[in-house]
């Protein structure tokens, strides 16, 4: 019994030095804290923008025909050239329109000279009748003549001015100018006004438009921010990766379509660097107003529970806090917050899913935080 009642003792007084050696562990262990990255809430002013997927469209495109029968002697461009207004562009043999012209200057000069003489006669006729050396019949004669030879000179003068019509549409010239496209005619070919196709199409680059939609409920928004100076679009390549332009927006469509409940906007851009083309999908932004002096955090570090959004609050003592908040619009990764939440307060922005209200924390501040939105947005 002795030995039974030393063995017991002395595995008790073990048992006691082994937990009380583990005890302190297991106690660290449960008070350690919860790494989380963290950041401040900052406010500032905030853009609203509105982005719609458009098209690059040119202001003014022409496909250029011709407006005489012939042979193309010349081509003067090459494809893909940038033209100006009134540079030659092709010429369609123009013998047939100079012959035409010079016979219309004949008649016009033939015309003109009886007119001439028609016109002594008359004088002639008149005088006579008034001194009662001829009749009344032979005055009238007269001047119905003159005014005959005046009314043909008319009509010769008109054929002139036809011929020489002609004859300048023989030179085919940029009607705008612009990038020339593909050539649609060789040279060699007869031509016709009447043709399907044309000699080129000029395509302006220089400035450019952009087409795109944005959702009706912008739009008080959109007509306001216009009535007092043109919104600031600006335009990323359709993946968004890349800024092309900035430029002005200058149509707002009269009306709502109805089967999106989207409106259509134009807006101009200068393009002096060609970054647009046209036919180009691209991602437009209106800058449609700004909130200002708002609370904004990362849009990562909002909760979503069953009472709405929330986030968590690192409180000075390092444990964290849940603070219900009310959403205002999100701008890239930034999203503004109405209520529940303070200037230069900590939130948490990873790391949410081990929290619960009063857990401690070992907070590090983001490396990288979304901040200046407001200057990068425009």
């Amino acid at each position: 019994m002795l030995l039974s009642a030393a063995t017991v003792a002395a595995c008790a007084t073990a048992f006691y030095m082994l937990h009380a050696a583990q005890a302190p562990t297991h106690q660290a262990t449960a008070l350690a804290p919860i790494p989380v990255t963290a950041t401040k809430a900052t406010m500032q002013t905030l853009p609203i923008l509105q982005a719609g997927l458009g098209t690059v469209t040119p202001l003014n495109q022409v496909d250029v025909k011709v407006r005489v029968d012939g042979q193309v002697q010349k081509i003067a461009f090459q494809e893909g050239q940038d033209v100006g207004k009134g540079d030659l562009l092709a010429e369609v043999d123009p013998r047939p329109y100079r012959a035409t012209l010079a016979g219309a200057q004949a008649t016009l000069q033939k015309d003109q000279a009886q007119l001439a003489n028609a016109q002594v006669e008359e004088t002639r006729a008149q005088q006579l009748n008034t001194k009662g050396f001829g009749t009344t019949q032979a005055a009238d004669n007269a001047k119905a003549q003159v005014a005959v030879l005046q009314a043909t000179i008319l009509a010769d003068q008109a054929s002139v001015d036809t011929a020489k019509l002609n004859l300048g549409y023989a030179r085919i010239v940029a009607p705008i100018s612009g990038r020339a496209g593909l050539k649609q005619i060789n040279e060699g070919a007869i031509v016709h006004p009447g043709d399907n196709s044309g000699l080129v199409t000029i395509t302006q680059i220089e400035p450019i438009a952009v087409q795109f939609a944005v959702p009706q409920d912008n739009l008080p928004d959109l007509l306001a921010g216009q009535k007092k100076a043109p919104l600031d679009v600006s335009v990323d390549s359709r993946d968004g990766s890349q800024h092309l332009a900035d430029g002005k927006l200058t149509v707002i469509d009269s009306q709502v379509d109805s089967t999106t409940g989207m409106v259509k906007l134009k807006a101009e851009f200068s393009n002096a660097n060609h970054a647009l083309w046209p036919g180009q999908l691209v991602t437009a932004r209106v800058h449609v107003r700004d909130e200002t002096n708002v609370v904004t955090v990362p849009s990562i570090a909002i909760q979503n529970g069953q009472k709405g959004q929330y986030v968590f609050r690192v409180k000075p003592d390092g444990t964290v806090d849940i603070l219900d908040v009310t959403m205002g619009p999100t701008v890239g990764e930034l999203t503004a917050i109405k209520s529940g939440l303070k200037d230069g307060e900590d939130i948490v922005l990873s790391g949410q899913s081990r929290l619960t209200r009063g857990t401690r924390v070992a907070a590090k501040q983001a490396e990288q935080t979304p901040q200046h939105v407001a200057e990068e947005a425009r």
